[in-house]
């Protein structure tokens, strides 16, 4: 970078917006340039956000494209106080975002010992980083079974989950390499869908076992969870007293949490 730089900006990458996508009046998704050297394992999430004065203005998003990509997907909600969000919502393709390159989390294959099934629970834009995990062919070469699932409070809250569905299935390498191993699972908790209520209420009730095949079982299931801090919270809670232990990238477990969150 130039020397001309105000200090806080040294070493981060200043990236053209490529496309933009508004899927309700809460959520949108935006792509941009992938820096050549940038690397990522699917899960992670970066720092980004827009150049602001002397310092640029961060949050932690995480990455949704899958690590072979050429481009870098986000995914987010829009808070029209947000100090950042707010800006970010009327992103237009031209436009340029700043990054740092050091990705980071702990919603990683690293942090979780081998098992048999993987389960992904999100709420919301929670599904941002699973948007990449299930496009990563070492996600299906690690587990037998993959499940996603979205809790969100309105039918069209769900339609960047369908869309990403719908893209895998429809495309022809990796349709190949997912087969049927992989089931999405979307609830409404306001809106009335084919599937009503909380993922915490489905895995108490037994649904979630009747929709997937099986109950949350610790030695052969491996999940991962990504939300609101009260949703993380709630589902440590029965990851805990199913008898799993929670993992680190330095200490695998059999559940792994995010706690980044955009503002």
């Amino acid at each position: 970078m130039s020397d001309e730089l105000p200090k806080a900006y040294r070493g981060m990458a200043f990236l053209k917006v490529t496309s933009v996508k508004h899927y309700t009046d809460k959520t949108f998704s935006f792509t941009c340039e992938r820096p050549d050297s940038f690397r990522f394992r699917s899960g992670e999430f970066a720092m980004i956000g827009l150049a602001n004065g002397d310092k640029p203005l961060l949050r932690a998003y995480s990455i949704a494209s899958p690590n072979w990509a050429e481009e870098l997907e986000f995914y987010s909600i829009k808070v029209p106080d947000g100090p950042l969000t707010s800006k970010l919502q009327h992103l237009e393709v031209g436009d340029e975002i700043v990054m740092r390159p050091k990705p980071v989390g702990t919603l990683v294959h690293d942090a979780l010992i081998p098992g048999k099934r993987l389960i992904m629970f999100s709420t919301g834009t929670g599904i941002a980083p699973f948007a990449s995990t299930i496009r990563d062919p070492e996600t299906y070469e690690k587990f037998d079974e993959v499940v996603l699932t979205q809790t969100c409070r309105d039918v069209n809250e769900l339609d960047y989950g369908k869309a990403l569905i719908a893209e895998i299935r429809s495309d022809e390498l990796l349709s190949e390499v997912v087969g049927d191993k992989l089931t999405y699972f979307p609830t409404t908790t306001r809106e009335t869908s084919d599937q009503m209520g909380r993922m915490t209420d489905c895995l108490r009730s037994g649904v979630f076992e009747e929709v997937t095949g099986a109950p949350l079982t610790p030695e052969t299931d491996r999940v991962m969870i990504c939300g609101s801090m009260a949703m993380l919270k709630e589902h440590k809670q029965i990851c805990e007293d199913a008898g799993m232990a929670e993992g680190s990238n330095s200490e695998p477990g059999q559940f792994v949490i995010e706690k980044a969150f955009t503002d």
